[in-house]
């Protein structure tokens, strides 16, 4: 069987941290780790822990037999044990003893999985941090860009890009907490049905039975465990309470949310009847089988697959928590295996196109202006009924707001007629005591006037991160984002 992911192009960038061998690895790091955890605990000698560790080399394995005789017990863990024991034998036959004593498969896999997720999450941090600074210069640099802001699809009101770039920054932010989650997994301990009192077989009849009991010093087996593998020492045992796993989960789907918002920006903004954004060029991207005029925004496509993907693999693993039962899973536990490994992968991947997609990012200032004023004066409609409408008497049953609104409606495209309108229909002064004359009524199309306070709202999004401007300067990437000569 081979599977190299032909029908996920990008995901490759995930595969390192996340791939059968990278599964493999983590398998045998948790099972060298318990060996070593027992020397901590004063059970082993320490040339076992030597023997598991040397034993312990994913390359050593056939990763393909393994998952074929898998078959038989229903994971991974019993074939591999099988032969991890031979070749800790092979250098320590004394060692082969103290390999998975009081474990069972699903402490193993549970931990190894969790050890997978962390591996995974130093890749993710790195580019999501590439993103975050691409991201943060972006919006310094277009803070008086402005340009249309659309709701429900129709242009509404101008905006500025770099508060629309200071958007995506908070999204991305905003993953801090989860991408915390990800670096603090935990082992799962438990023995055979969650007792752990394979673990306190481990200590019966040693000395020190007085000073603590058994079951005090497996918990302490299981805390050595833990610092062993730079994971977490939860609380309880959570082989049917699989909090862990659905945290893990959420955290890697959020990442690939928000990393889905900005591709579905890219995506509308790049239409070529738009051409207000483009991707970054590169060697045999964006190209089209029949279509050879065509470049195709390749990377924002890769990072919406994963955004639409990642929701259903989430569901998997909330489905499997809802039908966990007994002391262990009958079946929904194996579900979570593979929908947890394909979001990490994913959300890596999906990292790794973002930053690539927000360093490279091309802005075109004159299209997003000339897209902008196309609306016409009306676009700014907001602004002139409450500058208006209150210097505008009532007439012929309408109030003043409602002859301004008749207004702007008559003379959407042209803005000289509806300045002189404007003007026509004042029938006071200004509060300032000034005229309503054509000067002022102009000024108030302008569209970088009314910005309102987007200037502070990017200095706030800017100031809640850690890309300060040296940091943002250090990136690699267009100074500004901006697509030489203006053209798209």
């Amino acid at each position: 069987m081979t599977d190299v992911g032909l029908l996920t192009p990008g995901a490759h960038r995930g595969a390192g941290p996340t791939d059968d061998t990278a599964v493999l690895q983590a398998l045998l790091d948790t099972e060298a780790a318990w060996v070593a955890a027992q020397v901590r605990a004063g059970l082993a000698p320490a040339a076992a822990a030597d023997a598991a560790r040397a034993a312990a080399r994913a390359a050593d394995y056939d990763a393909a037999d393994i998952a074929r005789r898998a078959e038989g017990g229903g994971n991974p863990v019993i074939p591999l044990l099988a032969d991890y024991r031979r070749r800790v034998e092979r250098l320590d036959p004394d060692a082969t003893g103290w390999v998975h004593r009081g474990l069972t498969s699903q402490d193993v896999l549970d931990t190894a999985m969790m050890l997978l997720v962390r591996r995974a999450a130093e890749p993710l941090a790195s580019d999501l941090a590439r993103t975050r600074a691409a991201l943060a210069r972006l919006a310094e640099a277009h803070r008086g860009t402005v340009m249309a802001a659309r709701t429900l699809t129709q242009h509404a009101l101008p905006t500025a890009f770099g508060l629309k770039a200071a958007g995506w920054l908070a999204g991305v932010q905003d993953l801090r907490d989860d991408l915390a989650d990800l670096t603090r997994t935990p082992v799962s301990y438990g023995g055979a049905v969650g007792s752990l009192a394979g673990s306190a077989a481990l200590f019966a009849d040693r000395p020190g039975a007085q000073e603590a009991p058994d079951a005090a010093r497996a918990l302490e087996l299981a805390g050595h465990w833990a610092r062993e593998l730079g994971l977490e020492l939860p609380g309880h045992v959570w082989h049917t309470t699989r909090r862990p796993v659905l945290r893990a989960g959420q955290a890697l789907a959020g990442v690939c949310a928000a990393l889905g918002r900005i591709a579905n920006d890219v995506l509308v903004l790049a239409r070529p009847e738009i051409g207000e954004l483009r991707e970054p060029a590169a060697e045999g991207r964006g190209v089209s089988s029949a279509m050879p005029q065509k470049q195709n925004p390749v990377l924002s496509v890769l990072l919406k697959r994963t955004a639409l993907s990642a929701p259903q693999l989430v569901a998997q693993l909330h489905l499997a928590a809802g039908l966990a039962v007994d002391e262990r899973p009958d079946g929904a536990w194996h579900t979570e295996w593979p929908a947890l490994r394909e979001l990490a992968r994913l959300a890596v991947a999906a990292a790794s196109h973002a930053a690539e997609l927000a360093e490279g990012l091309g802005v075109d200032a004159d299209r997003m202006r000339a897209n902008l004023e196309a609306s016409g004066p009306a676009v700014l409609a907001e602004r002139i009924s409450a500058a208006l409408a209150p210097l505008v008497p009532a007439a012929d049953g309408a109030t003043g707001k409602q002859r301004v609104q008749a207004a702007v409606r008559e003379h959407a495209h042209d803005a000289d007629a509806l300045v002189r309108a404007l003007v026509g229909l004042a029938g006071r002064s200004r509060p300032d005591g000034g005229p309503v004359d054509e000067p002022w009524v102009r000024r108030l199309l302008e569209p970088a006037g009314y910005l309102g306070a987007a200037d502070l709202l990017v200095d706030r999004v800017l100031a809640a991160g850690p890309e300060g401007p040296a940091e943002r300067a250090s990136t690699a990437g267009p100074a500004a984002g901006t697509i030489p000569g203006g053209t798209a």
